[in-house]
């Protein structure tokens, strides 16, 4: 399967129930208790479509993660598109704390097998830092949010809120961070 060429329908109705069982066992966290090949049957394809696809527990690893980041990154387009700018940068930190807190299963396996593969969390944390810088410029410039903060101090925060998930109270927590980001991030009147 090369980039340039797209896939037929069967083919890519195939890739999206590997994409959307892989998305189920790594948020249940039962991934690890399957032989690869085993996973092929639960997904309801053949192994020789698993392995055209995803040769490697990694690679499939590496498409879900990229296809969570194009979601979030979506999501960031969508409100940026239809809310005010600082209603928008507050409703997709929110969302990101909903995300954080409904995929925690998923996000440890994710972290689990990409591990070695930096270069693939890289690509996929420069995105929604795109993302999110995207959002802080627009509320910059209509004037609801400071200047002298970048987006990397925000997704410096958003990192801290997922890294203590297991934290007791987590939830309650990570809300009461984004309300005292956003309250830093007003500009002063």
């Amino acid at each position: 399967m090369t980039a340039d060429k797209p896939l037929r329908a069967d083919a890519r109705r195939k890739r999206e129930a590997l994409l959307a069982k892989a998305r189920e066992l790594f948020q249940a966290g039962c991934f690890f208790d399957l032989r690869f090949d085993d996973f092929a049957c639960l997904a309801g394809v053949g192994t020789g479509t698993l392995y055209r696809h995803f040769p490697t527990r990694e690679a499939l690893a590496e498409a879900v993660y990229h296809g969570e980041v194009a979601a979030l990154c979506d999501r960031a387009r969508q409100l940026q598109a239809t809310l005010p700018a600082a209603e928008a940068l507050a409703t997709f930190l929110r969302d990101m704390v909903d995300h954080i807190d409904a995929h925690q299963g998923l996000a440890r396996t994710l972290a689990t097998l990409m591990a070695d593969r930096s270069g693939a969390l890289a690509e996929g944390s420069q995105a929604l830092e795109q993302a999110v810088t995207d959002l802080v410029a627009d509320a910059v410039r209509d004037g609801t949010v400071r200047d002298d903060v970048d987006a990397g101090a925000v997704m410096m925060a958003l990192h801290g809120i997922g890294a203590a998930h297991d934290r007791p109270g987590w939830r309650a927590e990570a809300d009461g961070v984004i309300t005292l980001l956003l309250d830093g991030l007003h500009r002063p009147l």
